[in-house]
């Protein structure tokens, strides 16, 4: 692709890194002006200074309705417009273990940035977009909101709660020429979502074991043996703003090299090996 999405104006929430990041980054090799709107000061600040003038950075608590509000105004003022806006913005559950354990702690702060923070971002792009002739909406969910799993029950919630969403706004918002698309990442390393943060006092050897091996458990579970990047979200996005997607809305497009597609490991094979085992014993 080149220039697909020249002359639009898009805003990255969560851009400064990760799925955001990348997402960035490829809006802008595609020629689009792209306001960055994340907590991250220096890390906004700094993707700016890298990708130059195609950017602004904007500080953005997506749960806060003013904030959003102002990032909108700030889009429109600095390039004159805003034609997609890409939900992107998240935070992790981090409740790892048994959900009879779960203490909801962490409930009010997940919903807000991940549920609400789209919510707000969806309704108030589309206010501006309704106006001037349109637009795309694009929201990150996760394969989680997809399959039924163990831990995670308040992201889980959350990212099921922005498919369901999503297809709604669809709807609502069709009327208005105001698609609205979800995508659903699988195992993209980030660090939100790579579980291989640095243990302290261990050697970096031994970290790094620590990290292939989370990698290897994970590509497990996928189909396809590739390690997918934030890129391949970006380049989703990319194409869910651009004018190739023009009659697609209220999709749910999983990018997760297959992992929702059915079980990875054959159970046949297990339940003749265990044959093999019992026979044999």
């Amino acid at each position: 692709m080149a220039n697909e999405l020249s002359g639009k104006v898009t805003i990255v929430t969560g851009g400064a890194n990760g799925i955001g990041r990348g997402s960035v980054e490829s809006f802008v090799e595609e020629g689009a002006r792209v306001v960055i709107a994340d907590i991250d000061e220096k890390g906004g600040k700094a993707l700016c200074a890298k990708l130059g003038s195609a950017t602004r950075f904007m500080r953005t608590d997506v749960s806060e309705q003013q904030q959003v509000q102002a990032v909108v105004d700030f889009a429109v003022a600095e390039f004159g417009g805003l034609h997609v806006m890409f939900n992107n913005a998240g935070m992790s559950d981090e409740s790892y273990g048994s959900f009879l354990e779960e203490d909801f702690s962490r409930f009010q702060q997940v919903m807000r940035v991940n549920m609400l923070g789209v919510m707000l971002g969806t309704q108030i792009a589309a206010r501006h977009m309704a106006k001037h002739g349109g637009g795309s909406i694009i929201n990150t969910a996760s394969i989680a909101g997809v399959k039924a799993g163990h831990g995670f029950p308040n992201y889980r919630a959350a990212k099921a709660g922005i498919i369901h969403f999503t297809k709604s706004a669809a709807i609502e918002l069709g009327k208005h020429m105001i698609r609205v698309n979800c995508i659903c990442p699988g195992n993209i390393p980030t660090n939100m979502g790579t579980f291989a943060a640095q243990e302290p006092g261990k050697a970096r050897d031994a970290n790094e074991r620590m990290q292939r091996a989370i990698a290897d458990v994970r590509m497990s579970w996928q189909p396809l043996k590739r390690q997918a990047t934030a890129r391949d979200i970006g380049n989703t996005a990319v194409f869910l703003g651009s004018d190739r997607s023009a009659q697609m809305t209220g999709q749910i497009l999983a990018v997760d090299g297959g992992a929702t597609a059915g079980d990875a490991r054959s159970q046949i094979q297990e339940i003749m090996e265990a044959r093999v085992r019992a026979l044999s014993g």
